[in-house]
């Protein structure tokens, strides 16, 4: 029998602190993903709205639209939120109707006109942006309950940031509406986890939410019993908690061990594994959009362009200076062998590897003496932790076949994707990873580490070269005898690397064979 016509389409509510659909509304990998997902969502039977604060930013789009003004009750007064629509244009793959939206008030932008992130430091960790967080939350539970609920079936929150509608579903009353939908809760970074106190400080829970109840046992964090998890609430109390990589959906239920370089679960290891034994954990792979890069500027051009902007925000900083240095040096140089590409956030995530020390240097030292040895070139793009950037500097500017730029840049993170040949991403944990499928979409083999979606996207000997280790030394190690076979292939088996380019580009995670399991295991629509 045909599926019978519904009356109307089921609504999906995305609720997310990042946007790449909007200007400027992406830091990492979860704008990508805020961004794709619902355009391939969306069709006939299925809407989808995206709602993410504005940041004092976006709701002065061209084409934003002042849609309604409500208020909630946060810090113990009544506080009123804005609600603007921005009417997109050019949504390429979107097959039905997608809606943006973005919430005003002046506490989201507390980190200045368009950061969507504060650095509060070691001492305060979250504490500005959980209270920035905190607002957008209850503004869309009110949202929902008060105008949306007919609108809205199913929520769809993204990382701990839009975890505190969890809570708040469950446990107050007059959100009881919200309670009635289905709430969907994707992990894209299980090592932020936005852990603030109960009671006690300006950023708190009971300061947040004077007037409810909320410290219940579920939302506690298992580590600090005086402090709130949100993602751990929103593991336990969400209908279904999605990881963004199967290999990355095993590893969260196992416990994380530093000391053998394992990242699992970090702390909340059994609620997810009594997630996985109910049947609420689904580890979908994300997708990615294959498409022709267009670019036509040269990589210098670009890079130039790039640092000059750097240097006008930090004119004094001395990396940028290095960064232009080094590229003109370059172009008065010829370079026989392979141009290795980097591109990521500087976090110890991303290059703690790269940082082990093995015989006295740094495992990068080791690599990129055995590169110059090679005649090869390392570029590295990111930004992210000071300190770690400036270790990474110091580093660069001792070899000259490598340079560190200092920033970002999309156009210029487009450029060396096409330019690089071989690309190095060494991950301690990796939930699912972008940059590998856009190196590999471009004809880059990858060097990575085997865990997480790097394990799921990238095949030894096929599309790259894999290493594993049992200690953090042991992986550092496995990351330079890799690296050696790679070097060995690309000067030695040219026949063998161009089959590798050819099965790079010809590898495909496309979003709409993970649309269809979020469908299926995530909305049961």
């Amino acid at each position: 029998m045909e599926k019978q016509q519904r009356d109307k389409a089921t609504n999906i509510l995305f609720v997310a602190a990042e946007n790449d659909a909007l200007p400027q509304g992406k830091i990492g990998g979860i704008g990508d993903v805020i961004r794709d997902v619902p355009q391939f969502l969306a069709n006939s039977e299925i809407t989808v709205d995206v709602i993410t604060p504005s940041y004092s930013m976006h709701a002065k789009h061209p084409r934003a639209f002042h849609r309604l003004a409500f208020d909630v009750d946060f810090y113990g007064r009544r506080e009123t939120i804005n609600l603007f629509q921005i009417a997109l244009e050019n949504q390429a793959y979107c097959q039905g109707e997608v809606n943006q939206w973005v919430l005003e008030h002046p506490l989201f932008s507390n980190a200045g006109d368009g950061a969507i992130y504060c650095d509060d430091g070691p001492d305060k960790p979250f504490a500005s942006d959980a209270t920035k967080f905190a607002l957008f939350s209850i503004a869309v539970c009110q949202l929902v309950t008060d105008t949306w609920h007919d609108r809205t079936d199913i929520l769809h929150l993204h990382d701990w940031h839009a975890a505190w509608i969890a809570i708040l579903r469950e446990y107050v009353a007059a959100f009881a509406p919200v309670k009635s939908k289905r709430c969907v809760y994707t992990i894209h970074n299980l090592a932020l986890q936005g852990i603030r106190p109960l009671d006690g400080d300006v950023s708190s829970l009971k300061a947040w939410y004077p007037q409810y109840d909320l410290a219940h046992a579920d939302i506690i964090d298992p580590r600090y019993q005086n402090c709130v998890n949100p993602t751990r609430a929103a593991i336990n109390l969400c209908d279904a908690v999605h990881a963004v990589s199967p290999t990355y959906a095993k590893e969260i239920t196992l416990p994380s061990a530093p000391e053998f370089g394992f990242v699992g679960g970090e702390g909340l290891e059994r609620d997810l594994l009594a997630a996985q034994q109910h049947g609420r954990l689904f580890g979908i792979l994300n997708g990615c959009v294959y498409q022709q890069n267009t670019n036509i500027e040269s990589f210098d051009d670009i890079a130039m362009t790039a640092i000059s902007v750097w240097q006008q925000k930090a004119p004094d900083a001395e990396v940028h200076q290095q960064a232009k240095a080094r590229l003109v040096s370059w172009q008065r140089q010829e370079c026989s062998g392979p141009i290795v590409t980097s591109i990521g956030r500087i976090t110890a995530q991303k290059i703690a590897i790269l940082l082990t020390h093995l015989d006295g240097r740094p495992a990068l030292s080791h690599l990129l003496g055995k590169l110059a040895s090679a005649d090869g070139r390392l570029i590295i793009l990111g930004s992210g932790d000071t300190e770690l950037s400036q270790a990474l500097a110091a580093i660069s500017n001792d070899y000259e076949c490598c340079v560190l730029l200092n920033g970002y840049n999309a156009a210029l993170s487009d450029s060396l994707f096409d330019v690089g040949n071989l690309f190095l991403m060494p991950s301690s944990f990796e939930p699912c990873g972008i940059s590998q499928l856009l190196a590999m979409r471009a004809g880059q083999p990858c060097l990575v580490n085997q865990i997480g979606g790097l394990n799921d996207t990238v095949f030894d000997g096929k599309t790259g070269f894999i290493f594993s280790g049992n200690t953090p030394i042991e992986l550092a190690q496995a990351m330079l005898d890799s690296f050696e076979r790679a070097l060995d292939c690309f000067i030695n088996e040219p026949v063998k690397w161009h089959s590798m380019i050819n099965e790079a580009k010809a590898a495909r995670f496309e979003w709409p064979s993970a649309i269809e399991q979020y469908k299926k295991e995530l909305y049961q629509c």
